[in-house]
């Protein structure tokens, strides 16, 4: 079990909450650690906001760093106008970035390795875009599946495969982001698996040998630390990308 890559991803009901006929609806360590990501954005924003000094602190460094570069992504790719959209995407971003943390921590969960989680994001950037295109551009929102100057004799290829483009956006928003942090994470298990394996079976020897798959733990290590911010900010800006669409619905 220690050393299984894919029992780290198992869900577990930690206690029930109702029951709906046949249905048990339970708190899982999934709940637990999306809880306290949650408390500890917010506790990160409050104190590192509350005093607002003129020198700031480290903390308070930290959180403007974080303000501004979000705040700087939905500027640069869906102008002043996508600044309504800020407290979403900035909200996406830090859910997504420290549940990502949290999972590189030992005998932790990582939320974001499950399709779930992921996709119930991405299809509340779907659903957001969508409603406030045609909330605020009535039909007119649909010209985002007609592109400008395309020939008449294949305008009806290029709007299905907009069309289809455009639906299957929840799909690619969601998967990229599962299939990243799973794939990472079972590697790392993978690896750990190694060291135990030899250690065990050769003794001296094995943990001798182990010193070469510790060592790619540690690169692995760092390396995931990269893609977990690196996937937080693509789905971020993905995110500004698909708003923008919704403001600014025509090519």
């Amino acid at each position: 079990m220690a050393t299984d890559p894919i029992h780290q991803f198992q869900i577990v009901n930690l206690f029930p909450i109702a029951k709906i006929g046949n249905t048990e609806i339970a708190f899982t360590n999934s709940a637990a650690f999306m809880l306290t990501a949650v408390v500890a954005i917010t506790a990160f924003l409050v104190i590192g906001t509350a005093r607002r000094s003129l020198v700031p602190s480290r903390l308070q460094s930290a959180a403007e760093l974080s303000y501004e570069f979000v705040a700087g992504t939905v500027r640069g790719t869906a102008g002043a106008e996508g600044m309504k959209f800020f407290p979403f995407v900035f909200t996406l971003f830090m859910f997504i970035l420290t549940v990502n943390m949290i999972g590189l921590i030992p005998y932790t969960f990582t939320v974001t390795s499950h399709i779930i989680v992921t996709a119930a994001l991405a299809i509340t950037v779907f659903l957001t875009v969508l409603i406030y295109g045609l909330w605020r551009h009535g039909l007119h929102f649909f010209n985002l599946f007609v592109p400008k100057g395309v020939p008449i004799y294949i305008l009806p290829l290029i709007v299905f495969i907009e069309v289809l483009s455009f639906i299957s956006r929840p799909i690619s928003h969601s998967v990229r982001l599962f299939a990243n942090m799973l794939a990472g994470h079972i590697t790392l298990k993978v690896f750990a698996g190694f060291i135990v394996l030899m250690g065990g079976s050769l003794g001296a020897i094995g943990w001798a040998g182990g010193v070469l798959p510790f060592a790619m733990i540690v690169i692995l290590t760092a390396l995931e630390t990269l893609v977990a911010f690196l996937q937080a900010y693509v789905f971020a800006i993905l995110t500004c990308i698909y708003l923008n669409d919704a403001i600014h619905p025509g090519h």
